[in-house]
């Protein structure tokens, strides 16, 4: 267990996530009061990782269910296994005429065959799906309930009652009660507004996209090589490029793959061509790459009418000391 805001701070550390205060308090808060956390943000953010580090740093099972439009309670609770079922009516089917021999009438040899009801209704032919496996698992797990906004609200709507009780009903063989109150992570990329009735059963928690500093200590972390020049040239390009009006905003997952690619073409710092080679690392819509592509054309622009209003300079940077638009 985590035993103080500080130590979620620690503790998620240790695996390679930066938290923020605020994200450590509600984590630490969802361990105390045994709340679910509701997770809204931007995609790319690092919502579905802080459930995966929460989990890791726990030492629980992290049990996810992937959220889509149509998802229905037989696959995110449990089914039964009707071949199963069937196989064994095949296999005993002998011992059913045994059981059924001597019965005087059609509903005498039905109630014989409905009082072997348990043998086919048991937990040996559920097959169980993740809430069903977080509400039956023997030791402590955390459930993370991915992107519940693509979900429809009739789904949303069956969820409240398992987030309230962590125990469902199983007509046929009764009622299985959670032995260990799962930790529960919902997240949403804002694709629709949740209900109230689930906001309310939630802890809330919105993760943006990290300030500059955070950023850079964030690539520090997960890209431990990169040289810290090049790590702030890339998160000073990052939010220029977050400022335009975009399809899509590169977040910090996106950071973290130009970083590498950055390293992958052995850059130690940020040229105007190769930034401009690079756009479609962060960028996913064409549209996109060119609205950015326009920007940096301006600053570039702007930078040498800048430097033209200064009038000739008494020694021209040399190729190997010459800046891109960053500087």
């Amino acid at each position: 267990m985590f035993q103080s805001v500080s130590d979620v701070t620690v503790q998620l550390e240790k695996e390679g996530y930066v938290a923020s205060h605020r994200i450590s308090t509600v984590v630490y808060l969802a361990q105390q009061l045994g709340k679910p956390v509701l997770v809204e943000g931007p995609a790319g953010v690092g919502k579905t990782e802080l459930a995966k580090v929460v989990s890791s740093s726990l030492g629980h099972e992290l049990i996810r269910l992937q959220c889509y439009e149509g998802l229905d309670e037989a696959k995110a609770l449990y089914e039964w296994e009707y071949s199963k079922q069937l196989l064994y009516t095949q296999i005993l089917k002998d011992r059913f005429a045994e059981t059924m021999a001597g019965a005087s009438s059609l509903k005498e040899a039905a109630d014989r065959v409905a009082a072997e009801d348990s043998v086919f209704f048991s937990d040996r032919f559920l097959v169980p799906r993740p809430l069903m496996r977080a509400i039956t698992s023997p030791e402590p797990s955390l459930l993370l309930i991915d992107e519940i906004d693509k979900s429809d609200p009739e789904f949303e709507a069956f969820l409240l009652e398992i987030l309230s009780d962590f125990q469902v009903t199983v007509p046929e063989i009764g009622t299985f009660k959670a032995k260990h109150r799962p930790m529960v992570f919902l997240t949403s990329n804002d694709a629709r507004e949740m209900s109230d009735a689930l906001k309310r059963r939630c802890l809330h928690l919105w993760i943006d996209y990290p300030s500059a500093a955070l950023e850079i200590q964030i690539l520090d972390h997960k890209v431990p090589e990169i040289d810290k020049r090049l790590a702030e040239e890339i998160v000073r390009v990052m939010n220029r490029i977050r400022e335009l009006d975009l399809k899509k905003s590169p977040s910090i997952s996106e950071t973290l793959d130009w970083a590498r690619a950055l390293l992958a073409l052995n850059a130690d710092k940020l040229e105007d061509a190769l930034v401009e080679d690079t756009l479609s690392v962060i960028l996913k819509y064409e549209g996109d790459v060119r609205k950015a592509q326009s920007e940096l054309s301006k600053l570039l622009e702007k930078k040498a009418g800048e430097e033209k209003a200064k009038g000739p300079i008494e020694a021209p940077a040399s190729a190997a000391t010459k800046k891109g638009i960053l500087h």
